[in-house]
């Protein structure tokens, strides 16, 4: 049976009689519903559609195991089913083949959760066991905006995306073989990836797959010159994979890279900079230095992740100044806004708990520094990069130069706007000041 011929089927709420003969042919009517959702979840992995399958309202109370998510993937050439059992004080990662995988959803089914959804590209399917343990299902197809949403959150979740796709994903951006991968201990000699090295290789995608985006987003050609600054690159796992994919973009043209990973540690440079000899890379150094000490001529994408406190500013500060056409910063330590911020009355009885204030902070801190990369003339974006399972310093901001002239009276108009909001923000709560827009104001001119 077709899984689209599911919207179709009767739903056995809507036998209603009570007698014995009725109240049997429901029984049978909900027992199809539950087999027919098992042939729609088996056929959708089968042919590639799922893109995750969740499991949610437990029907134990008090029950630890609070959610299943899974996902499909494939290891050593057998597709499976990885899943996510999200416990209350911890997660637990568990791959199955295919058929076992079915089986312990079907087992979770009814027993331990009361609802069912099974995601693909296209729709939504949802079981759902009501009290008196009777089943129902519904088919809702996504739209346009569902599916803008899933490729935002695709960028800050590999969990809740499709694993076959993510698999392709990887391998088109970057490859085990990588020899670089090899030298920084991802990989064993073998080219095969060190388990301890599984989270890392997650963040390495992702990171490639967002500047990819951003790169698109641009206009940045697949053989474009570029010149770009990675601040903080420690042992430079993000730089050596955009330099190997920016190079494999071109095809076997001629691009002319200059990829600069700035570190303080003199030991990490020398590391890097070893690597960079072995694989006999062109483009791509590093040099010890920070945001502070390290002024680039010419900046096209400047990049600073986890740079503590207001040094985060001062990239942010060096990308605009110089003009470049992609920023991408993850902040960290936010430590200039919190002690300065008050407690409008309204929200004191949320702020007064120290973590929700320290939350405020941050969210206060980098919103306005999204605001004033508007401002300045990019679009900017605050979102979640990879999953806090992965790492707690989670949260990106990218902005992209918007093309164009910058003098045009509506540009000059949101310019104002955004201005005006970036002061309201500051009143409201109290704040005197902040790095970047100090900065900003002392290199405008006069």
């Amino acid at each position: 049976m077709s899984p689209d011929s599911l919207s179709a089927s009767p739903s056995a709420s809507s036998l209603t009689d009570s007698s014995p003969l009725n109240a049997g042919t429901a029984a049978l009517a909900d027992l199809a519903q539950r087999e027919r959702f098992f042939e729609a979840l088996a056929q959708a992995i089968a042919d590639g559609s799922a893109t995750r399958v969740l499991l949610s309202k437990p029907t134990v109370k008090d029950d630890d195991l609070e959610r299943v998510t899974a996902r499909t993937l494939v290891l050593r050439g057998e597709r499976c089913l990885s899943f996510v059992f999200k416990h209350r004080t911890k997660d637990i990662t568990k791959n199955e083949p295919v058929a076992s995988a079915l089986e312990t959803i079907a087992h979770l089914v009814g027993t331990r959760f009361a609802h069912e959804h099974l995601f693909t590209h296209e729709s939504e399917l949802q079981l759902m066991m009501s009290r008196k343990g009777r089943y129902t299902m519904h088919r809702a197809k996504l739209n346009v905006g569902d599916a803008t949403r899933a490729a935002v959150v695709a960028a800050s979740s590999q969990d809740d995306g499709d694993g076959a796709q993510h698999d392709r994903q990887k391998h088109r951006f970057l490859s085990l073989d990588a020899p670089f991968l090899t030298e920084l201990g991802v990989t064993t000699a073998r080219h095969e990836l060190v388990p301890a090295m599984a989270r890392k290789w997650k963040q390495i995608n992702k990171f490639v797959e967002v500047m990819s985006h951003a790169l698109e987003s641009a206009g940045v050609g697949a053989t474009a010159a570029l010149n770009i600054v990675d601040f903080g690159a420690g042992k430079g796992y993000l730089t050596f994979a955009l330099h190997d994919v920016l190079r494999r973009q071109a095809g076997g043209a001629a691009r002319a890279l200059d990829i600069v990973g700035v570190e303080l540690r003199p030991d990490l440079v020398t590391l890097c900079n070893d690597a960079i000899a072995k694989c006999k890379l062109q483009g791509l150094r590093f040099e010890a230095g920070d945001v502070s000490s390290f002024v680039p001529e010419r900046l096209d994408v400047m990049i600073a992740l986890h740079a503590c406190d207001t040094a985060t500013d001062h990239a942010l500060h060096t990308g605009i100044r110089a003009g470049a056409s992609i920023i991408m910063c993850s902040p960290c330590c936010h430590k200039q806004i919190r002690p300065q911020m008050q407690m409008p009355a309204l929200l004191k009885p949320m702020l007064q708990h120290g973590i929700h204030l320290g939350q405020q902070a941050e969210m206060v801190t980098d919103g306005l520094r999204a605001l004033l990369l508007e401002a300045h003339g990019y679009d900017a974006q605050v979102f979640e990069f990879v999953a806090l399972e992965h790492t707690s310093k989670n949260k990106m901001i990218l902005a992209v130069r918007r093309t164009g002239p910058q003098d045009t009276p509506q540009a000059q108009r949101r310019r104002a706007d955004v201005l005006a909001q970036i002061a309201e923000l500051k009143q409201f709560y109290g704040i005197r000041e902040h790095c970047l827009e100090t900065l900003l104001a002392a290199a405008a001119p006069a």
